[in-house]
């Protein structure tokens, strides 16, 4: 679907991941995807592919609230989305494929709620980051930092879904609770063993986290720096 023309450049065709912000908090990506959606490019057109937290916003229209209202207004259909959060648990979500104009600059998006009233809201798209097909692989990864003891199990496993890429993380300890990453917090999944996590990743770039140990008598954070290796991908 393409509700308008694409201007100013375009990148090469392909699957990135990408920011996707909003003019509302209302109006998000669910929190599993921290901000992101996944646009593809494909003979000089893009579309971002974007899920919500809920189900309750159920139609998109590239364009504003009232010219939606109108007969023939090509609307854009939800899909259900399987969406899996770092403890495991699995919820489906309202997903949707989006046009994008352009990046970097605000267009108009306006949403349809359960109510059946639109509302005006403006969305932007950046910082695409080309991603790998959806699947289950292993890749090699490093973590430096801290007092330099600690290291994580290498290769490590990753999953690919709907173009996002989430790893899972086990420590060389099992005395960490949980991780921040950019501020947001992600507990252990598991209960015995060396501590692990599900996290999502950017292959080929440090990733900051801290982790909270209790392995002193002051449980306390610690600084590290994760980095996994796009050459070492294998499929699984």
């Amino acid at each position: 679907m393409i509700c308008f023309p694409v201007l100013g450049a375009v990148p090469g065709d392909g699957v990135y991941t990408a920011d996707f912000r909003t003019d509302s908090s209302m109006f998000h990506v669910n929190e599993a995807y921290d901000g992101k959606g996944v646009v593809t490019v494909k003979d000089g057109k893009m579309t971002i592919h974007v899920t919500m937290p809920s189900k309750r916003i159920t139609r998109l229209f590239c364009g504003k609230a009232d010219d939606a209202a109108a007969p023939g207004a090509v609307l854009i259909e939800p899909v259900l989305d399987a969406v899996t959060y770092p403890d495991g648990f699995v919820e489906k979500s309202n997903g949707f494929d989006i046009p994008v104009p352009y990046l970097d600059k605000e267009f108009n998006c306006a949403l349809l709620g359960k109510k059946g009233k639109w509302y005006d809201h403006k969305v932007s798209v950046s910082n695409l980051v080309p991603t790998v097909k959806d699947g289950k692989y292993n890749i090699g990864v490093t973590l430096s930092g801290g007092s330099g003891r600690a290291s994580v199990a290498s290769p490590a496993e990753i999953a690919v879904e709907n173009g996002l890429v989430w790893a899972t993380v086990v420590f060389s300890s099992p005395n960490y609770d949980y991780i921040t990453i950019g501020g947001k917090r992600y507990d252990r999944i598991n209960t015995d063993g060396n501590s692990t996590f599900r996290i999502p990743v950017t292959l080929d770039q440090d990733i900051r986290v801290s982790a909270l140990t209790t392995a002193m008598s002051n449980p306390h954070l610690i600084d590290y720096t994760l980095r996994f290796d796009k050459s070492s991908l294998e499929g699984r």
